[in-house]
């Protein structure tokens, strides 16, 4: 039986140390909670994000290791280059961010639930509207091509999900929102758990020690807190550049 310590409605601030987190299953630290803005800044600020299904409780966790991106290792290449080959893509940031983390939540082929709930979105919204949350949307036209989503604390970005409606379009959203950090002084993109996608795509692993390390002095740098829409037009590079 898994024993896990409750989190204190009264207390958003409050976590346990991530070295406490369960190895199996891994990085799983406690339960309960709500996902206020104060409470979910706290999280991501030490290393800690929620994660759970429709029915259960609010789930935080803290994995060992912990699956990040090199802002300055993602670029368009040769691959991603042939993809966008004759499409007139054009890229933005934080112009359709509900747009976005509705279809992230969209269930994947061959699944039949997903684990951003409604409580979630509806969570994320908010930290979007109070300038913490940010997407980057690629269009088609008037059709979002893809995107991605996460949220910015300092120089701290984490990473939430992405999509794509067409082929291509999840990885120019990753590499534009890598080139957007670049420029704003952000070194990684925390992409939290690892698979074959992630890693494929150019994230690595590192220990959950040399994790926190990193991000105890990204979340004290100067951030950007806000809509970074107007950053993202001066900023992003053209796709067929």
């Amino acid at each position: 039986m898994i024993e896990l310590p409750q989190l204190d409605a009264a207390m958003p601030d409050r976590f346990p140390d991530p070295r406490f987190a369960l190895k199996e299953p891994n990085g799983l630290l406690a339960f309960g909670g709500d996902l206020t803005t104060q409470r979910l800044i706290a999280a991501y600020s030490r290393g800690i994000f929620p994660w759970f299904g429709e029915g259960e409780p609010i789930l935080w966790w803290s994995p060992d290791p912990r699956c990040v991106f090199r802002t300055d290792a993602l670029r368009i290449n040769r691959s991603l280059r042939r993809q966008l080959a004759g499409k007139s893509w054009r890229v933005t940031v934080d112009r359709a961010f509900e747009k976005v983390i509705r279809a992230c939540a969209s269930p994947r082929a061959n699944e039949s639930c997903t684990w951003i709930v409604a409580t979630m979105i509806d969570a994320y919204i908010t930290l979007h509207r109070e300038g913490y949350a940010h997407s980057v949307e690629v269009w088609d036209d008037e059709e979002l091509a893809g995107g991605v989503y996460g949220v910015a604390i300092g120089r701290l970005f984490c990473g939430e999900s992405m999509f794509s409606a067409q082929n291509g379009g999840s990885k120019l959203a990753l590499v534009s929102l890598a080139h957007l950090l670049r420029e704003l002084g952000f070194p990684s993109i925390d992409a939290q758990v690892a698979n074959a996608h992630t890693l494929g795509l150019g994230a690595l692993e590192i220990p959950r020690s040399e994790f926190m390390q990193e991000i105890s002095a990204l979340v004290n740098l100067p951030g950007v807190v806000g809509s970074w829409s107007d950053i993202g037009a001066r900023v992003l590079i053209e796709p067929k550049n």
